[in-house]
């Protein structure tokens, strides 16, 4: 599994550092996959848990809604995350229930038996992690994935030149 230290996670949140601390360590509302091992060493981050960061802080920020009440619903989302392909979530939304219950959705889908939900799109925090984990992104053409993520391309395009005793070896 690809984690994320937290200085990547705040980027990727948009979280500053000492607020991505409060929500994962200090109230514990989203913990971190790899709690910090010393004093000072940063926390690692699974795209999951990055990915239901984002949706909190959307729901904190453009809702208004508190979190710490929410706690049980992120426990459950990050569990039911875990065993979700990344892939697979491409398209869908998210229906949100109150305070303990929610739904991913399909693109045509609507909440069940017609409850009120708070729905957010999940294709705009995807994008953001399909770039900071290298992951794949959706294809045209069913049943076809990507060989190499962006991210990856970019990575190996911009390393260091191949030293020059490397080259002459025929490596």
């Amino acid at each position: 599994m690809n984690y994320v230290a937290t200085p990547v996670a705040s980027r990727l949140t948009g979280l500053s550092i000492d607020l991505l601390r409060e929500w994962t360590v200090r109230r514990a509302l989203i913990p971190a996959d790899e709690r910090p091992g010393r004093k000072g060493a940063p926390a690692q981050y699974s795209w999951q848990t990055i990915l239901v960061l984002r949706l909190a802080t959307t729901l904190h920020r453009q809702f208004r809604i508190e979190l710490q009440g929410h706690k049980d619903l992120f426990d459950s989302l990050r569990q039911t995350l875990k065993g979700t392909s990344f892939i697979a979530l491409w398209g869908r939304r998210i229906a949100f229930y109150g305070n303990d219950r929610w739904e991913l959705l399909g693109a045509g889908d609507t909440p069940a038996s017609g409850e009120d939900a708070l729905i957010l799109g999940l294709d705009q925090h995807l994008d953001i992690l399909r770039e900071g984990f290298a992951l794949p992104s959706p294809v045209r053409r069913e049943g076809q994935l990507e060989l190499f993520p962006v991210r990856a391309v970019r990575d190996t395009a911009a390393s260091p030149a191949m030293p020059a005793r490397a080259k002459a070896a025929g490596r």
